[in-house]
């Protein structure tokens, strides 16, 4: 994820240097698939990498072809774009776990 998060942060500064491209590239596709990939804890480990890398280029899709439709295309939007998405993915993740701790605290 260092590696995504620099990738990220070299494309939303407008930095010129070389790595800007793969790094950017390696966290549009890891961000959403780690974020899947912690929501499908139940899953056998295989099925859980399949399911995560075709739920990543299913996100990077949709963000592409929905900002191509309102004609709204920017590197920046989409890497943005898809930072939320997958935020948003592993807090439901974190909340849903943090519930079920605290139901098997109280003793319920």
């Amino acid at each position: 994820m260092a590696i995504g998060t620099v990738g990220a942060v070299l494309a939303l500064t407008g930095s010129g240097s070389p790595l800007r491209g793969p790094f950017a590239l390696f966290f549009l596709f890891s961000a959403p698939a780690s974020a899947i990939a912690a929501a499908l804890h139940g899953l056998d480990p295989y099925g859980r990498v399949l399911a995560s890398v075709a739920g990543a280029v299913v996100v990077d899709m949709l963000v592409a072809q929905g900002m191509l439709a309102v004609h709204r295309w920017s590197v920046d939007g989409g890497i943005i774009a898809v930072t939320v998405i997958s935020g948003l993915t592993a807090l439901s993740v974190f909340v849903r776990h943090m519930r079920r701790r605290t139901t098997a605290d109280k003793g319920v």
